[in-house]
């Protein structure tokens, strides 16, 4: 099953081009100094970077769902059906107290939805054609309070905190560990300046990056019972169940990019660490007991 964040598709690949960068124009040798490395320095860079690769991911968020689901945004709706989206979603954001949501179909089998964005005044919620297709309004009517709330939540921004906070560490601590392995490996006493370090420290990034990732999993599995119970306040509890309770049916392929498939609404399996979502189950268990988790 693959769960992997926007944050962890886009951001790492971010990351990668932004230590590349760095290599080449030398950015990184105020970071070094004779005897080692300059701790404070890199833990400077390592910020700077770390916060830009997630806030550049962030940025690009809207832009990378549309383009990899082929999400169509419904300017004049077309049908009837479109109309009611765009009402049903004009009216939960002005309960939410949110600026205005695009509001988009994009054509896959699965029952899917996801929302992301900027900001909370400047999101794309999107819905797939087998969901309108399988499920009633009342179910449908939930899914988009759902992917609302997320948007009122500030769940991105905070996301993408979170991400930046994650980044920090591990390109701070490939530095460190690369430079260790470098010494190691070449004999040279202070380490950290040759292109063997350098392959050293994209190959740490890339694995201490999915491995950090971990820690923002547990977020959007937690955040997901925020939604949950914000959909249950915008559209109702029982309509919330309904939907959960439907979509646990969804048993075709999640045909979402790996880059935005953490932005949907189906259930994970949380017997992977790596898991976006909670079971469907425990999520529908949190809204019949009032909890949040």
């Amino acid at each position: 099953m693959r769960r992997i964040l926007l944050f962890i598709a886009t951001n790492l690949a971010v990351m990668l081009l932004l230590t590349i960068v760095v290599k080449l124009f030398g950015i990184d040798t105020y970071t070094y100094r004779n005897g080692g490395i300059n701790l404070q320095g890199l833990l400077v860079m390592s910020a700077v970077l770390g916060f830009g690769g997630s806030f550049i991911s962030l940025a690009m968020s809207k832009w990378i769902a549309k383009s990899q689901t082929g999400a169509r945004v419904i300017d004049s709706p077309a049908n009837a059906t479109e109309a009611w989206l765009v009402a049903t979603v004009r009216k939960q954001a002005d309960a939410a107290g949110i600026g205005m949501p695009e509001v988009a179909v994009y054509d896959a089998p699965e029952m899917n939805a996801f929302a992301t964005g900027m900001n909370r005044n400047s999101a794309l919620v999107a819905v797939s054609t087998g969901l309108l297709q399988q499920m009633n309004r009342d179910e449908v009517e939930a899914v988009l309070a759902h992917e609302v709330s997320h948007v009122a939540n500030g769940d991105m921004v905070t996301m993408g905190l979170i991400q930046g906070v994650v980044n920090t560490f591990v390109i701070f601590l490939a530095r460190v560990i690369g430079a260790v392995v470098d010494r190691a490996i070449s004999g040279n006493r202070e380490g950290g300046s040759g292109p063997a370090y350098f392959l050293i420290v994209i190959v740490l990034q890339l694995v201490l990056g999915v491995l950090a990732s971990i820690i923002v999993m547990a977020f959007s599995r937690w955040r997901e019972f925020r939604a949950d119970a914000g959909g249950a306040r915008l559209a109702g509890r029982e309509k919330m169940i309904n939907a959960l309770a439907r979509l646990s049916g969804n048993h075709g392929e999640n045909t979402l990019p790996k880059a935005i498939q953490a932005f949907g609404i189906s259930g994970g399996d949380l017997r992977k660490l790596f898991s976006s979502h909670p079971p469907i189950e425990e999520r529908i268990a949190a809204l019949r007991a009032g909890t949040t988790r």
